[in-house]
């Protein structure tokens, strides 16, 4: 089965990170994101898959030049001007030449979804359009989804007022489409997905949906990104991971003095981590460096960013690349230093 993954947007809850990285090429307990994503596609048997670029697109090139991902043949496909979801939907699969059923998958969302289940339940309802749903404590901020007792979509609600919600089951950001949902979406501009193709579906009685349990989580922001290292530090996203010990994780190439305590911390490669350092609930990306006494807790420190002697970065600092923080220094809240 061929896919299309969604990789276009600019990321911008994850800045100052993402203004030279995109979130999926933001490393997860020290491999990309996207990689992950790719080896849960080629367990279900996706051997083609199309990134739907638009935001940095050589950052993806430059990095898999051989159009290989985890095992999946990749074509990158470059949307010229912001086409919106389902724009970058059509543009990816007519650049392609995708003329049969296709997986479409947020690439900034992380699932064990069983999607060969959801495949099998498309074809067994003779759906035009399936999505996987998730249930949420609070819907408010996803398109939340009403079906009926088959799977048949009632309506697609864009991020409904808080406590107005329909139903908690919300929109799990992955679909398998035939090809005539194409043929919906216009040739040209911008055309959302979520706001302009499911309604349409919805009122023509072909869109179905397939609630699961499984691990989902996006991982838009700072605090779902740490979230998203520590569940694999804790083995709640069952993906595996290698050099978990007493559970945080460092890089060979890393150094981290004897007298540091890491608590479900993160130390990427060439990394160095002075005496007496605190890391909790914390990701050091590539090259980033915490002088003597330093306590980062709940905080994401950015490629060869420093972090100067007995500063104290709290819940949720977000330091970005090159970034120096002086000696002393005392944060907390949402933090944001750097940007280009």
């Amino acid at each position: 089965m061929k896919s299309i993954i969604l990789v276009g947007g600019e990321g911008t809850r994850l800045r100052p990170l993402t203004y030279e990285t995109p979130k999926q090429m933001l490393p997860l307990v020290g491999v990309p994101m996207i990689e992950s994503l790719f080896e849960t596609l080629l367990s279900h048997g996706v051997t083609d898959a199309v990134l739907a670029l638009g935001y940095l697109p050589d950052r993806f090139i430059e990095a898999y030049p051989t159009n290989v991902i985890a095992g999946v043949r990749v074509t990158y496909a470059v949307e010229p001007e912001p086409l919106d979801t389902a724009g970058a939907i059509r543009f990816a699969a007519e650049f392609a030449g995708i003329d049969e059923t296709f997986l479409v998958v947020n690439g900034d969302v992380l699932t064990d979804l069983n999607i060969t289940k959801l495949l099998e339940f498309h074809r067994s309802s003779g759906a035009e359009a399936t999505i996987a749903l998730h249930p949420v404590e609070d819907p408010s901020r996803f398109g939340v989804v009403p079906t009926t007792p088959e799977g048949r979509v009632l309506a697609f609600v864009e991020k409904p007022p808080h406590g107005q919600a329909p139903t908690n089951l919300i929109n799990a950001g992955t679909y398998i489409f035939e090809p005539s949902v194409l043929e919906r979406i216009a040739p040209t501009g911008r055309v959302s997905v979520e706001r302009e193709i499911f309604p349409a579906l919805a009122a023509a009685g072909t869109l179905y949906a397939m609630p699961d349990d499984a691990y989902w989580l996006d991982t838009g922001t700072p605090q779902a990104y740490l979230r998203a290292n520590r569940d694999i530090l804790t083995g709640q996203d069952k993906r595996p991971s290698v050099n978990v010990v007493n559970g945080s994780w460092r890089h060979p190439l890393s150094t981290i003095d004897p007298s540091a305590v890491l608590v479900h911390a993160v130390v990427d490669r060439d990394c160095r981590v002075g005496a007496n350092v605190v890391l909790e609930d914390a990701v050091l990306l590539p090259g980033a460096v915490i002088e003597e006494g330093a306590v980062v807790r709940m905080s994401i420190i950015g490629p060869e960013a420093v972090v100067g002697s007995y500063s104290m970065l709290g819940a949720t600092c977000v330091v970005g690349a090159k970034e120096h923080i002086a000696p002393g220094s005392v944060l907390s809240g949402d933090v944001r230093l750097g940007g280009v």
